[in-house]
């Protein structure tokens, strides 16, 4: 079965192929949504959502009122949080990105997860496995962190693939103070060994809650409650 997602992707490659061959030249708009919609046999909110991805992508800017145009790929630039803004947030600012992005990725990576995919994130649990038996806090860390990256390669939504690298570069701006607390890494492992179950089992749901309750953990062991909208948090 063809989900929405797949065809905002297979569109969005469409769109950047054409773009690359110079169908529409930097400074051009793009034809009217119902035009292109109709050449490229698919809805006008998949169109939409597919300019949406283009344009964080840096590729396209939509002008209200004009329609969508090209820019020039050599000086364009994706729509990211600027590094500056990623090293001023708190640590409180990482948590609420994380526990915004991370539960619904792992619930996308455990609907098409291959078992060597699985395999991987295993051999990353192993290493903080191997670093809490050594009593090493830097190699645990460095594993943690890992983990989490490698988690964040595996969606293939190229609008994550933008925006996931500044969960990165805020997970990394926290590891000072997970440095600092390396007994808890035996809590971390077990957290995320919980979510590693739910994705080899194939239940997104559980995945993701299983992650947010984590990223919860995680505050708390930092003595921060995240302030989040959930009735019920973690659950």
């Amino acid at each position: 079965m063809i989900t929405s997602s797949t065809v905002v992707n297979a569109v969005v490659e469409k769109l950047r192929q054409a773009l690359a061959r110079g169908q529409w030249r930097s400074g051009e708009m793009l034809p009217g949504q119902r035009e292109l919609a109709e050449q490229l046999g698919i809805s006008r909110p998949s169109l939409r959502e597919a300019v949406t991805v283009l344009e964080t992508l840096g590729l396209v800017r939509s002008m209200p009122g004009k329609g969508v145009l090209v820019l020039d790929p050599d000086t364009a630039e994706p729509t990211l949080v600027p590094a500056a803004s990623v090293a001023e947030a708190s640590l409180e600012d990482v948590l609420q990105l994380r526990y915004t992005l991370e539960p619904f990725i792992v619930g996308l990576v455990a609907q098409s997860i291959s078992s060597s995919e699985t395999g991987q994130l295993r051999l990353t649990l192993m290493d903080m496995r191997e670093a809490l038996e050594a009593d090493d806090a830097e190699a645990g860390v460095g594993a943690y962190i890992a983990f989490h990256e490698a988690l964040f390669a595996l969606t293939s939504n190229p609008i994550f693939q933008s925006v996931v690298q500044q969960t990165s570069n805020a997970l990394k701006q926290s590891a000072q103070v997970l440095r600092k607390s390396p007994e808890h890494l035996a809590a971390r492992l077990e957290e995320n060994e919980a979510v590693v179950r739910a994705i080899r089992n194939k239940d997104s749901a559980q995945a993701s809650a299983q992650m947010r309750r984590h990223i919860l953990a995680e505050g708390r062991r930092m003595g921060i409650e995240l302030k989040i909208p959930d009735e019920q948090p973690g659950h």
